[in-house]
């Protein structure tokens, strides 16, 4: 049985590309194989180092991935900074890694670009972090997008040097989780790109959603002044409404306004309004299930408290065995 690991930052609500890019793989893989999936708070810091509810952002998340359908009893669901053994480990890390390496870092690029005025340790050291987060449980593998497969190998990188260093095999290289054709890409509402929260106000459809935003967000959505000639090429913007009706809507549906488009009989308001209400429904379990875990405090700590659990017996257990090679002994 492998064990995957794989993290999320608490600072926005989750989406539906969130959900069919890798939730829906997530409840899979819980089923099969060890999962670790935790709430990457230390990591929110190093782009929001003063979050107005640091708290209650991690709260959402953790209910939306309960909402989701991630399961306590199956999988390990944790807060990263409830497992403090990660901390240490990343100072380890930190002891043999290069400052050459992490400035080629392409994600530490991008970062002093887009913040210049908050270049602090904590972006440079990212990779490091990462890496403490995935083989403080001996990981095998990891599902990763294209943004994180430099970091990935930087992990296999980091691990192998340890090994090296103290002449063992003790941290196993994890590999990308692929998931081949069961990711599903979720183009967003402006027209063009992915599904977002970096994308732009009003591109997203979140699982949290209520029917009226949701509308809004939809009606709104980019397109064309319409077809000229019988079954022409759809462009981008429109490929992409008709990928999201895809998703959530009916064969029926989809075929009909396919139909329509292909007789230059379109009428996009009225598309608009149809995948609005298809997505109200699509969301609406989600979004019943979140309210009700965010209006029973008990359980939901007794779900961090469980995941907590869980995850310190595997990360002490690593620690202990890494202070051990290294040589940190107590006298």
């Amino acid at each position: 049985m492998e064990t995957v690991v794989s993290g999320i930052r608490p600072t926005g609500n989750l989406h539906l590309g969130n959900y069919f890019g890798a939730l829906r793989n997530f409840i899979q893989m819980q089923n099969e194989h060890n999962c670790y999936f935790f709430i990457a708070d230390y990591h929110s810091l190093t782009t929001h180092p003063t979050p107005q509810d640091l708290h209650g952002n991690v709260k959402q998340i953790l209910v939306e991935y309960l909402a989701a359908g991630l399961d306590p009893e199956k999988a390990t669901l944790y807060i990263q900074s409830d497992v403090p053994e990660t901390a240490e480990l990343y100072l380890f890390l930190n002891m043999n890694a290069y400052i050459g390496e992490l400035e080629r870092c392409t994600s530490f690029k991008d970062k002093i670009r887009q913040q210049p005025q908050n270049v602090n340790a904590g972006l440079l050291t990212y990779p490091t972090l990462m890496a403490a987060d995935i083989i403080i449980h001996r990981a095998t593998k990891v599902p990763v997008g294209k943004d994180q497969e430099q970091h990935l190998e930087m992990t296999r990188t980091f691990g192998n040097r340890f090994n090296r260093m103290y002449n063992v095999d003790y941290f196993p290289e994890p590999q990308a989780f692929n998931f081949g054709q069961q990711l599903v890409k979720i183009p967003g509402l402006n027209g063009s790109g992915k599904m977002g929260k970096s994308e732009g106000e009003g591109n997203a459809i979140y699982l949290a959603d209520e029917p009226e935003a949701i509308r809004k967000k939809v009606m709104k959505a980019v397109t064309d002044s319409g077809p000229t000639e019988p079954n022409q090429e759809k462009p981008e913007v429109i490929q992409n409404i008709f990928q999201l009706m895809k998703v959530v809507s009916s064969d029926e549906t989809f075929n009909y306004f396919d139909e329509q488009y292909n007789k230059c009989q379109i009428r996009y308001g009225d598309m608009k309004k149809q995948l609005a209400e298809d997505m109200i429904t699509f969301t609406a379990p989600f979004r019943e299930q979140i309210k009700a875990y965010l209006s029973d405090e008990a359980y939901i700590s007794r779900v961090a408290a469980m995941g907590r659990e869980k995850a310190r017996e595997s990360a002490s257990k690593t620690l202990r065995e890494v202070r051990e090679i290294i040589g940190f002994k107590s006298f």
